[in-house]
């Protein structure tokens, strides 16, 4: 697999997807072994080698080092990318196989331990709320756009919803566990809500 931060853009703009990246994931490695509140922005400047200043620049507060996903939009490209014959559910279920390809092994070791933190951490998860309002917002926008209906249909919203509800459970079971195999999970639960959903 090939990392995202190095999948789309120009050179400047690979340069600075990775650099945001290994800001995070020092960050995140840090948090994990000394605890979120006794990690310093400072601290976290010095591993990645950069000045806090660069580190405010990708990341505007603390929590963000934690909060911010730069994996969705892929996911959301990808799902965009998906042939016309797949209904709502397979097309989401491909996103997903698609935009996690480009994850190497250490992207789903930190997108992990990102993910416990946000569960052990009561800031981190009253912070992570709006970026899944976020996340659900543009799904359901994305999936109305696929339909061709509004994206206050009722149908869109109580699909949507459902499959939101899959990845959102998968993940917390994934991040609640041992497995790293996150794609087996949520393939088997999106198969399982399309075979037992109306289109």
């Amino acid at each position: 697999m090939t990392s995202a931060a190095g999948s789309k853009g120009g050179l400047r703009e690979r340069k600075k997807a990775r650099t945001k990246l290994a800001i995070q994931g020092h960050a995140i490695r840090l948090f994990r072994e000394r605890g979120f509140a006794a990690t310093t922005v400072e601290q976290v400047a010095e591993a990645a080698e950069v000045s806090p200043s660069t580190v405010f620049r990708y990341f505007p507060t603390k929590e963000d080092l934690v909060v911010n996903d730069d994996y969705d939009p892929i996911i959301f490209a990808a799902f965009v990318a998906q042939p016309p014959e797949l209904n709502l559910i397979q097309a989401w279920r491909a996103a997903m196989w698609d935009g996690m390809a480009q994850m190497t092994e250490d992207d789903l070791t930190t997108q992990l331990d990102r993910g416990r933190l946000l569960l052990s951490v009561p800031e981190l998860w009253g912070a992570t709320l709006h970026s899944i309002r976020d996340t659900m917002a543009t799904m359901t926008r994305l999936s109305a756009e696929r339909l061709g209906r509004p994206t206050d249909d009722p149908a869109v919203q109580a699909t949507v919803g459902a499959i939101f509800g899959v990845l959102l459970t998968t993940s917390l079971e994934w991040v609640r566990s041992e497995d790293t195999d996150i794609l087996s999970s949520i393939e088997n639960a999106l198969t399982q809500l399309d075979d037992g959903l109306l289109r």
